[in-house]
């Protein structure tokens, strides 16, 4: 018993149904000593169907071809039980009413998962009912053909592509179609006349029942029919099917079936209608394309779920090493072949567990060959097409290197045509040379020349040593120079090592070595048809350019010498407005007693325009000096030209001596007469060496720095106006007092604003700094300051001379002018205030040990005092300050300023300014909180002992009116 089943479990799976009920018959027949046995699947309307039989007379099976599922025949008893059941036979139970004494039927159910489909029966002789043995037998046989009758493969081979509409059309004119309605309830099946003759039937013989139908079809086709038929109805799909069915001289021929069932108003089956024909010409083509694949050159494998072998064709057999016969029902991964490709296994089962078709690449290490995998998966296992792709994968690779190679070329030429329209120098058009065109070509150095009058001077170069840059500049033309003869001809030259370059040209032997360079290329620079210089492609070992490389290098000359064309204009222009710009600021700060400065003044990285910063030191009367910095916003011409103008205004008004805020109020008004789009920010500080009173006006400028003498860094921050141009005066000042030896820091916002950096930011880096520079060490002279202004610029700046916006400071050291030279009196307003201002005068120069000044100073004094006396109002009040000059300043209530008159002949008065412009270096005046101050300067006397120069007053006519104190003030 044993035996025997061991024996059905080498059956491989995959074969058909049919062939599972035969021999799961015949071994039950050969154990149990029977006479036959039977098998029957379920059907529609609670019929069984006999679909196999072994050892029995047709005389007997006949009466069994169709069993009532609800009767009680044993293999419906044994379906209605669900277990195994004996039924005796009676003794009529054949047709000679031959009795068989302990005959019977040993019936047991067999299933589908959870779903009964059917009964295997057994016909017992004499011996009768089975042993318990022979049912366990019995209960293994049924388990082993259902495992069997799952694996089996359809009847009708692979599914057919579906006709479309039009084929489906043509296809009925040439078949004959019959048509079908079955009555799934009472199962009632109607057969139109053309399907009476497909399926093989006389009229005589056609009951119109569902079992004409399953009398005819073939009992290895009936079960996956019956089932498909099932599915549809449960799914609400459309049924098809393909199975063979009997003719009427007795032969099976293949047939197709569609239909659909439709349902009433509960959801429950009423009726399924369809067609049938004839599909065996289909059949006879579908093998044909069973020998084309048998023998077609691609690999073709068949696998069921467990990756077990159920086809394979010729290549595949070829490929695996193996027969079909032998690979059949074999593991595919058992198999040495496909062990020894790595990573085949985990990538199929991988591309499976998707459940979607996928591809891909193998490699056969033993063969070097590369083959395309494509695995396909299907309802009962996969399909596995294997092509051999070496030399389709190798041509492949050796296309796409040389795309890749042309696409790389046509990359570097557009991010070279890229980067040289971006270029504006000289200089960085020779950059992106060396950066885009060395490294692809491997290349080790690159020189630019240009033509200058006869010469050819150097633009730029990289890998070039120093000295040897300094041979090859200003060279003048040479017969044999190969660079000179590629401008003559305007054709490129290409020397693959320095024996080639010396044989051409004896001149040049000893120049390869000094300069480390064995290949070149000379390229003409051509650009609006003139050839104005040379690029020297040149490479540290030998080498021969291939004809794809001199063509490329050809082309990108002609890039460069437009490029470097664009940039030399640039160049130019920009040295031109450079000139400008820096002709606008001052040439050199003036040395005062109320300050110590140093200022610097650095524009923007190459690439950008001229902008609009500035800075100023003023010299006043009284001791007072002016400090400016400005910033027109902007880069261009335009803004250098307004910053000219501006510094102009600036000085025109303070030589006026005017107060900050009128003007800055001026200024607006100048920039705002300049157009809507100028705008200008401005800081103005105006310092008192003898009251060390600083007032300052903003116009949305950064505030100045202020360093005390013990390091500690302050920003005044006054209300910020806005900018000139967009501001409404009046503007608003602050005055701060100053400790002597304190450094006052005023600056454009280009040196503490970046892009990498807030104004905040700078600003407190800049105190640092100033702190820094300050602590433990005085910084008095203008050599301290100098270098105070060369670290903020190293800290401050970007090293690389790229900043975007220009950058000015001024660094100055405020200095008091001391208490004890400085000297005041108040004064009577009456003509006795002339005396009185004369003897003061006279006592404090002496005081000063300056006597030679007296006459003169009381002359002076006595003439400003008499004027005020005469024409103005008090208070009056008389101050000298002995500084780099003598100050003498008169003080009064009245803003009513003096005007020089030019007297003639006849006239008795008028002279007085005249006079006053004769004796002293120079006067002025200017307005004060509370009236004005006249002032005059002279120079101090030559400290070597000479004399003050003479007083020039030819041409004077001295009469008491010409001196508005009187003559007695004179005598």
């Amino acid at each position: 018993m044993n035996t025997r089943l061991a024996l059905l479990r080498t059956v491989a799976p995959g074969v058909t149904e049919s062939e599972v009920f035969r021999l799961a018959l015949q071994h039950a027949v050969g154990e149990l000593a029977a006479l036959g046995a039977a098998m029957h699947l379920r059907g529609p309307m609670s019929a069984l169907r006999l679909v196999s039989a072994a050892g029995l007379p047709p005389a007997l099976t006949r009466s069994w071809e169709i069993v009532d599922q609800e009767g009680p025949l044993a293999p419906a008893r044994a379906l209605q039980q669900g277990s195994g059941v004996w039924v005796p036979l009676n003794p009529a139970a054949s047709e000679q009413e031959v009795t068989w004494p302990g005959a019977g039927l040993a019936s047991l159910p067999v299933f589908s998962g959870k779903r009964g489909i059917g009964a295997l029966t057994v016909l017992v002789g004499e011996q009768g009912e089975p042993t318990p043995r022979q049912w366990d037998f019995l209960r293994d046989l049924v388990a082993w053909a259902e495992d069997r009758m799952a694996q089996a493969p359809p009847p009708a081979g692979p599914a057919q592509t579906e006709l479309s509409g039009e084929r489906l059309r043509q296809a009925l004119k040439e078949v004959q179609v019959g048509s079908w309605d079955w009555n799934i309830r009472t199962g009632e099946l109607i057969w139109d006349d053309a399907a009476l003759e497909l399926y093989g039937t006389l009229p005589a013989d056609y009951t119109g029942e569902i079992e004409n139908w399953m009398r005819i079809v073939h009992p290895d086709d009936l079960a996956p029919t019956l089932a498909a038929a099932q599915q549809a109805i449960l799914d609400h799909t459309v049924y098809e099917a393909e199975y063979r069915v009997r003719r009427l001289d007795g032969t099976y021929g293949w047939t197709q079936a569609r239909g659909r069932a439709t349902y009433d108003e509960d959801g429950e089956p009423h009726r399924m209608i369809g067609v049938g024909w004839e599909s065996n010409e289909s059949r006879t083509a579908r093998d044909a394309l069973s020998r084309a694949l048998r023998h077609m050159s691609d690999g073709f494998l068949a696998v069921d779920a467990e990756w077990g072998i159920t086809f394979a064709n010729l290549e595949a057999e070829r490929f695996l090493g193996f027969s079909e016969e032998e690979l059949f029902g074999r593991l595919l991964w058992d198999l040495p072949s496909t062990r020894q490709v790595p990573g085949l296994e985990s990538r199929c089962r991988e591309a499976a567990a998707d459940e979607k078709p996928a591809g891909f690449d193998v490699h056969i290490p033993d063969s070097g060959r590369r083959y395309h995998l494509r695995l396909v998966p299907g309802p009962d296992g996969r399909t596995l097409y294997f092509t051999d792709v070496t030399e389709k994968r190798r041509l492949a690779e050796e296309r796409k290197a040389t795309e890749r190679a042309a696409s790389e070329r046509a990359g570097r030429i557009a991010e070279l045509t890229a980067e040289l329209a971006s270029a504006t120098t000289s200089r960085d058009v020779v950059g992106t040379v060396a950066r885009r065109v060395l490294p692809p070509f491997a290349a080790a150095g690159v020189l630019v020349q240009v033509i200058e009058g006869d010469r050819l001077h150097n633009v730029g170069a990289v890998g070039y040593p120093d000295d040897f840059l300094d041979v090859l500049d200003n060279r003048a033309r040479i017969l044999g120079d190969p660079a000179w003869d590629v401008i003559a001809t305007n054709a490129p030259l290409f020397l693959s090592s320095p024996q080639e370059l010396t044989s051409r040209s004896p001149l040049l032997t000893g120049r390869p070595e000094h300069a480390g360079k064995q290949a070149w290329a000379f390229l003409p620079l051509t650009a609006s048809g003139r050839t104005f210089g040379v690029c020297v492609v040149a490479f540290d070992r030998p080498r021969r350019l291939t004809d794809e490389e001199r063509a490329l290098l050809t082309t990108i000359s002609a890039l460069v010498a437009q490029s470097l064309e664009r940039a030399r204009l640039y160049d130019a222009e920009h040295t031109r407005s450079r000139e400008l710009q820096r002709s606008l600021l001052p040439q050199g700060l003036p040395e005062l007693p109320a300050c110590t400065a140093a200022a610097r003044y650095l524009p923007a990285g190459q690439g950008a325009d001229v902008g609009g910063d500035w800075y100023d030191i003023i010299p006043l009367s009284g001791g007072q000096v002016a400090l400016v910095v400005g910033d027109v916003m902007g880069h261009g011409l335009p803004e250098a030209a307004t910053m000219g103008r501006l510094r102009t205004a600036v000085h025109t008004l303070a030589d006026l001596e005017l107060p900050p805020d009128e003007i800055m109020g001026h200024l607006n008004d100048i920039v705002v007469g300049m157009g809507e789009t100028s705008y200008v920010t401005c800081l103005y500080a105006l310092y008192d060496s003898t009251t060390r009173v600083c007032s300052l006006v903003r116009a949305g400028h950064p505030p100045p720095a202020l360093v005390h003498p013990d390091g500690t860094v302050h920003f005044p921050q006054p209300e910020a106006d806005p900018p000139l141009g967009a501001a409404e005066p009046p503007f608003e000042t602050v005055e701060l007092e100053v400790p002597e030896g304190s450094l006052l820091v005023l600056y454009t916002d280009g040196l503490v604003e970046s892009a990498k950096r807030d104004i905040d930011e700078g600003m407190a880096q800049l105190a640092g700094m100033l702190g820094s520079a300050h602590a433990g060490r005085a910084v008095e002279t203008v050599a301290d300051l100098e270098h105070l202004c060369d670290t903020l610029t190293a800290g401050l700046l970007p090293t690389d001379q790229q900043a975007a916006d220009d950058a000015a400071f001024l660094v100055a050291r405020l200095h008091s002018l001391p208490g004890d030279r400085m000297a005041s009196w108040p004064l009577p307003e009456d003509p006795k205030a002339a005396g009185q201002a004369r003897r003061h005068v006279r006592e404090q120069l002496a005081a000063w040990n300056l006597d030679d000044l007296a006459p003169t100073t009381e002359l002076l004094a006595s003439e400003l005092v008499g004027n005020v006396v005469r024409h103005a109002r008090g208070p009056v009040s008389l101050r000298l300050l002995y500084g780099a000059e003598l100050v003498c300043e008169v003080f009064d209530g009245s803003q009513t300023m003096p005007r020089i008159r030019r007297a003639t002949e006849t006239d008795e008065g008028g002279r007085g300014l005249q006079l006053i412009t004769a004796l002293s270096g120079q006067w002025g005046a200017r307005y004060t909180p509370k009236g004005k101050c006249i002032w005059t300067e002279q120079p101090l006397p030559d400290p070597d002992g000479g004399q003050e120069p003479p007083v020039d007053t030819a041409g004077l006519f001295l009469n008491p009116a010409d001196f508005d104190g009187g003559w007695e003030a004179l005598l």
